[in-house]
């Protein structure tokens, strides 16, 4: 189908990009696993850490199922609309998820790159599912920039993990460390 072939060098970039992705961000977790975590962390991983690995996903199994030789458009927009509508749930449940937590106080960007971002990739991968029969060429872009964007929010929840382990969870780890040193001297 030339459609689909049309977009093959896309989904080689995406789907590269996001399986590598991936393999970052097991590195990150083992890296900052050492770091002391509140027992509310459990909470906090599964509405801010898996998403982010969730959206790297997609994006990487919407490459591989655009990048397959498809005769027909309607296994693999049926395919990309069970995404959708999977999306969609998980969606909902990263949202209550971020509620329920409280070893963090989400703000508007969080809400925005955890929530209100991936609901609209998989909205707009649902509908591209519902409008590839009458619509491909449209379709598809829409499936393009929801993976897009599913990839762009994992870079943007991965750094912004990062940066608060390092700036915020690190410093306080230092903070605990030294006090018992400065209360022995301060005591002798």
């Amino acid at each position: 189908m030339t459609a689909l072939s049309e977009w093959q060098n896309f989904y080689v970039i995406v789907g590269s990009s996001a399986g590598a992705l991936i393999g970052l961000q097991f590195v990150v977790m083992a890296l900052v696993a050492s770091l002391p975590r509140p027992p509310t962390a459990a909470a906090a991983g599964s509405a801010f850490a898996t998403p982010t690995v969730v959206h790297f996903a997609t994006a990487l199994l919407l490459s591989a199922v655009l990048c397959d030789p498809w005769h027909d458009i309607a296994t693999p927009a049926g395919l990309w609309g069970l995404v959708g509508v999977s999306g969609l749930a998980y969606s909902a449940i990263v949202a209550r998820r971020m509620q329920v937590q409280t070893a963090y106080q989400p703000v508007f960007e969080d809400w925005l790159f955890h929530s209100l971002l991936p609901f609209a990739a998989y909205a707009t991968l649902a509908v591209a599912a519902y409008a590839a029969r009458s619509h491909l060429r449209v379709a598809l872009c829409g499936v393009g920039a929801a993976a897009l964007l599913l990839l762009f929010i994992g870079i943007h929840n991965a750094w912004d993990a990062v940066t608060y382990h390092i700036y915020v969870v690190k410093p306080k780890q230092q903070e605990t460390e030294q006090r018992p040193s400065d209360q022995v001297i301060e005591n002798s």
